[in-house]
């Protein structure tokens, strides 16, 4: 996920400064009323973490009872689960149908967030993913 904490929607109203090298000479003491969240906000991580969760609940996402972190997603016989850690994504799914599934929902990302797909999961907080015919490792 690309400007993560820009995506998020604040829910009171917040001030700041004027940035350096765009302050109003006519008005330097004025501040400025935030739209949106910014990084370094306290507010920041928990504004995105909100939009995100309520675009997923628009394509039918359940939020995991257990892990915030965790999203699930069951259309027919098919499961996808969406694992997100501030703005790393992790998406499997679970069907022998599994790559429409998939695709749709990468899609669904892609319009509404600047996203990169880095393909296939190696490395995810610090974990190295290896696949063979015996299964998935950990280490």
């Amino acid at each position: 996920m690309k400007n993560t904490f820009l995506h998020g929607h604040l829910n009171e109203a917040v001030y700041c400064q004027q940035p350096p090298g765009f302050v109003d000479p006519t008005r330097p003491n004025v501040v400025c009323l935030l739209q949106r969240s910014l990084y370094g906000l306290k507010q920041a991580p928990r504004a995105w973490h909100q939009r995100f969760a309520m675009f997923l609940r628009q394509l039918n996402f359940i939020a995991s009872a257990t892990d915030a972190s965790l999203f699930i997603f069951t259309e027919g016989n098919s499961t996808a689960y969406l694992l997100l850690y501030v703005d790393d994504i992790v998406l499997t799914v679970l069907t022998a149908s599994s790559h429409a599934l998939f695709r749709r929902l990468i899609d669904r990302l892609h319009s509404e967030f600047t996203m990169t797909d880095l393909g296939e999961l190696h490395h995810f907080l610090g974990i190295f993913v290896t696949r063979s015919s015996a299964g998935i490792f950990l280490s």
